[in-house]
């Protein structure tokens, strides 16, 4: 089985659907993550690729232990390819 990655942030979404945002109606979405979309809508729909890199990159760093130019460097030439920012 092929793993499902948020097409906001990257974040990979498991073998559940826990990690899933929700629709309006309760409903799971099965392209982005609870802390992207939550209720039918981005939870910050004014982000831009270029702050969703930044807030990436930290979390890659703070939290994984990435070394911050290689977190960069995934976040950059990755993100980008992701359905949010596609038409972006």
């Amino acid at each position: 089985m092929e793993e499902k990655y948020c097409q906001s942030c990257g974040m990979p979404m498991g073998e559940t659907d826990e990690m899933y945002g929700t629709e309006l109606n309760g409903s799971k979405n099965t392209e982005y993550c609870k802390y992207c979309y939550d209720e039918g809508k981005f939870t910050d729909p004014d982000c831009t690729l270029e702050k969703m890199i930044e807030i990436c990159t930290d979390i890659m760093v703070n939290e994984y232990n990435f070394a911050r130019e290689d977190a960069k460097t995934q976040c950059v030439e990755g993100l980008p390819t992701l359905k949010r920012w596609k038409t972006a």
